[in-house]
């Protein structure tokens, strides 16, 4: 039996059809002619967890082991004792930020994750040191921006200025004349309007009158 005969029948490797288009960041498959690669857009994630040591880590090395764009991350304690909220803000895809809430989701010390609505109200905080040699300048931008001043040496100023995004965006813009020499911003963090829970199955008021009720009933037993 000759070479030839021994193998499989059909095409060589070369003359088989091969997969066209190419893989996003999520290693999906893209096929440029029907399906273009979706445009990013900037989303508020909001993720209830366990307080625990090593969730911060847990959430982060998610991220960096998945390589999701993550633009800031902010954590803080919430009214049940215990749990923490994660505020998560990535620029990615449609499919990108639904992988990246399944993704967390999927963390042991996650309660719940959920994607805030544009109405939600965000906020963060930034310090910014400049140079003092304008004092009353600085002192005019900082009330535009309905800032504080922290510190006000004859060499440095420094202020806080508090709002959403585009607010802290146009107060560093503005105090870049005076000369930046340091700046430290917190990130974005978020709660949904009115009584929408931010995270899906969240009933803060609730949590927090429970406790409420139990220190009343302690109260009271400790006083018969």
């Amino acid at each position: 039996m000759s070479s030839d005969d021994a193998g499989l029948q059909g095409p060589s490797p070369q003359e088989r059809p091969q997969p066209q288009g190419r893989r996003n960041e999520q290693g999906e498959r893209i096929d440029t002619a029907t399906d273009p690669e979706q445009d990013t857009r900037t989303a508020e994630v909001s993720a209830l967890v366990e307080h625990e040591p090593g969730v911060l880590a847990k959430v982060s090395g998610l991220f960096s082991r998945r390589q999701f764009n993550i633009e800031s991350l902010t954590v803080g304690p919430t009214t049940v004792e215990g749990h923490a909220r994660i505020t998560l803000v990535v620029e990615e895809t449609d499919s990108g930020i639904e992988q990246v809430k399944r993704q967390v989701e999927k963390l042991v010390p996650v309660i719940a994750v959920g994607e805030l609505g544009d109405d939600a109200v965000c906020a963060e905080l930034v310090l910014l040191k400049v140079r003092g040699q304008e004092p009353d300048k600085v002192h005019a931008i900082t009330q535009m921006y309905e800032g504080q001043t922290l510190d006000a040496g004859p060499r440095t100023i420094t202020v806080q200025i508090t709002g959403d995004q585009q607010k802290i965006d146009d107060a560093v813009d503005a105090f870049r004349q005076f000369g930046i020499i340091e700046i430290a911003r917190t990130g974005q963090t978020a709660l949904a309007r009115g009584d929408t829970p931010t995270t899906p199955g969240e009933s803060p008021a609730a949590s927090a009158e429970s406790t409420a009720n139990t220190e009343d009933r302690d109260s009271t037993a400790n006083d018969d």
